[in-house]
C-alpha cells in the first residue's frame, strides 16, 4: 500500500491555531480535536491508524507544516505493528515537519512493535526556523512478548535554520549485539525524545535513561528499559528536570 498525508496548522486573525489543510489517506488519517489545548491554544489532531500498517511492501508518507507563531500538538492513539507482507520488501514510513518562525509542534506517537520476520525502515525529518520550538518522541518495541523481534532502521534528522542539530541512525541488529552493552544491553524498549525548547538542560544519568544537551542547541533523552510501562516512566523523570518540562505535553495524557 502507498499512502501519503499532508497537515498543514496556520494562525487565524484571532492568534488561534488552526487546521488550515489536512489530507489524509488510508492507513494515515488525520482526526482534528474541536477543542484546542486549554493551556495554549494550540491545535489538537490525532494520527489514526485507519488499516493494519505497516505491512511489508507499505510506504507511508506524511508532510506537516507549522505556520509562523502557530502550535501544534500531534499525537497518535495506539501502537503501531510493523508486520511482514504476503510478498516480498520491507515497510517504510516517511514523516517531514516544517516549522516557521515562532512555530511550535509536539509530535508523540504512540510506540512502534517490530514483530517477527518484519522488515521495517522509519525516517523522520524535522526542520526548525531560528525562533521555533520542537519536541519529538520515538519509543520502539523490539518484538512481542517472548518474540524476536525483525529487522529494524530508524534515522532522524533535526535542523534549525539550515544547520544540523542532530542526525541519528539506528538500527536494531542481532540477538548477540542487542545484549551488548555497547548496543542496547538487553533492553527490548527503546524511547528517545528530542526537545528544542529555550533554555537547554545540564547532562544527567540516571537508571535507565540519559539527558543529554546537544551540541548545537536542544536536548536528546534516551531510555533503555524492559517493557512501555517503565520507558513513560523514566521519561517523566527526564521531563521532570528539563526547564522546558513545565511547558510541554505532560509525557502519557490521554489525548
Amino acid at each position: 500500500m502507498k499512502s501519503a498525508a499532508s497537515l498543514t496548522v496556520e494562525l487565524d486573525g484571532a492568534g488561534n491555531s488552526v487546521v488550515r489543510r489536512l489530507r489524509s489517506m488510508a492507513p494515515l488519517t488525520l482526526v482534528p480535536r474541536r477543542r484546542r489545548t486549554p493551556s495554549t491554544g494550540g491545535a489538537v489532531v490525532h494520527l489514526v491508524g485507519s488499516a493494519t500498517s505497516p505491512l511489508g511492501g507499505d510506504d507511508l508518507t506524511l508532510r506537516v507544516r507549522v505556520g509562523a507563531g502557530a502550535r501544534l500538538l500531534l499525537r497518535g492513539i495506539a501502537a503501531s505493528l510493523a508486520l511482514p507482507g504476503h510478498g516480498p520488501g520491507g515497510s517504510r514510513g516517511s514523516i517531514s515537519i516544517d516549522v516557521e518562525e515562532g512555530g511550535t509542534v509536539e509530535y508523540l506517537p504512540e510506540p512502534t512493535v517490530v514483530t517477527s520476520r518484519a522488515e521495517h525502515r522509519a525516517d523522520l525529518s524535522v526542520r526548525l526556523a531560528d525562533s521555533a520550538r520542537a519536541c519529538f518522541r520515538e519509543t520502539l518495541v523490539l518484538g512481542r512478548t517472548g518474540e524476536e523481534p525483525g529487522g529494524l532502521v530508524t534515522t532522524t534528522s533535526l535542523e534549525r535554520a539550515g544547520r544540523p542539530l542532530l542526525r541519528h541512525t539506528f538500527e536494531a541488529g542481532r540477538q548477540r549485539l542487542r545484549a551488548s552493552h555497547a548496543h542496547l544491553g538487553g533492553a527490548r524498549v527503546l524511547a528517545n525524545e528530542v526537545v528544542v525548547w529555550g533554555r537547554d538542560p545540564e547532562p544527567r544519568s540516571e537508571v535507565d535513561w540519559a539527558l543529554q544537551p546537544l551540541a548545537g542547541g536542544g536536548s536528546l533523552t534516551t531510555v533503555l528499559t524492559a517493557d512501555t510501562v517503565t520507558a513513560r516512566r523514566r521519561l517523566a523523570e527526564a521531563r521532570a528536570v528539563h526547564p522546558a518540562g513545565d511547558d510541554l505535553t505532560p509525557v502519557g495524557t490521554a489525548g
